[in-house]
């Protein structure tokens, strides 16, 4: 096995898992690895090569570390692993293939960062007809397709649209994975979400008071996710005229950001000395 093959076997099982890839746990390890990556995926050529196991271990490293900038606000970054990413998964498993799906899936994401939505949504429902085709329609990466999906449509002001799409999503989360799965908060934040846009605050503030529950329970009562949650319920609280049981929510949500934004520092300050 040549060295670069080595070299990208090691960082493949050095990096983070993907479960804490978009959390602070992962940050240190990943911004150790990160220029690591980007010097050794640079020796594969753009297609992937002909050793299958190298492109395949290229692509995982670069979508990873494309998902890992984006997490970090480095679109710019981000943009051009995810889509060489993608590229490699192509020449690899051909168009039709679930990493190909996940692939569109990180790169609509990013794009749809950097407001470029409408680029992004060809991408979203190419991703969702190879998930649903290789799946069927009530697997938990639909759902995911079909929340991506949903928020490029909201982005692009056509709430409307969007509102079946999670009400489906949801559907299947709560079906496979329990009404109390941090699956099924995600569902319904972004639901409630579509739902306000459309006018429907009566329906949203219970959704998201049960994603706020949903959230603290699985992540406790400190995490991101929570204050994300909070957030959104204070801002519909605010919009119905009820300041004062938003206040509380808007100062907690202080709180975990600045905690957030300090552990952040104290990692990029360990990064650099």
């Amino acid at each position: 096995m040549d060295s670069l093959a080595v070299a990208l076997g090691l960082l493949r099982a050095a990096a983070p898992g993907d479960d804490v890839l978009r959390s602070p746990e992962g940050w240190p390890r990943w911004s150790v690895l990160l220029p690591h990556v980007l010097t050794a995926t640079g020796h594969v050529p753009d297609d992937g090569g002909e050793n299958s196991a190298v492109a395949q271990d290229c692509s995982y490293l670069l979508d990873r570390a494309g998902t890992f900038l984006q997490a970090h606000g480095r679109y710019v970054e981000a943009t051009p692993l995810l889509e060489r990413a993608l590229v490699i998964k192509e020449a690899v498993h051909g168009p039709d293939h679930p990493d190909v799906a996940t692939g569109l899936n990180n790169l609509a994401m990013v794009l749809q960062d950097v407001g470029d939505a409408a680029a992004a949504r060809p991408l979203l429902e190419r991703a969702l007809v190879i998930a649903e085709a290789v799946y069927g329609p009530d697997h938990p990466d639909v759902a995911t397709g079909l929340s991506n999906l949903a928020t490029v449509l909201r982005d692009l002001g056509d709430a409307a649209a969007a509102r079946p799409l999670l009400e489906r999503a949801l559907v299947i989360a709560e079906a496979v994975q329990g009404r109390d799965h941090p699956d099924v908060a995600t569902g319904l934040n972004n639901l409630a979400t579509v739902l306000q846009d459309v006018g429907d605050t009566a329906a949203a503030r219970p959704l998201l008071e049960r994603a706020a529950a949903i959230a603290e329970a699985v992540h406790g009562p400190d995490h991101p996710v929570v204050a994300t949650v909070l957030n959104n319920l204070a801002v519909l609280l605010r919009e119905v005229g009820d300041t004062a049981a938003a206040r509380p929510l808007l100062e907690r949500v202080v709180v975990i950001d600045e905690a957030a934004s300090g552990l952040a520092q104290s990692y990029s300050e360990e990064t650099v000395t």
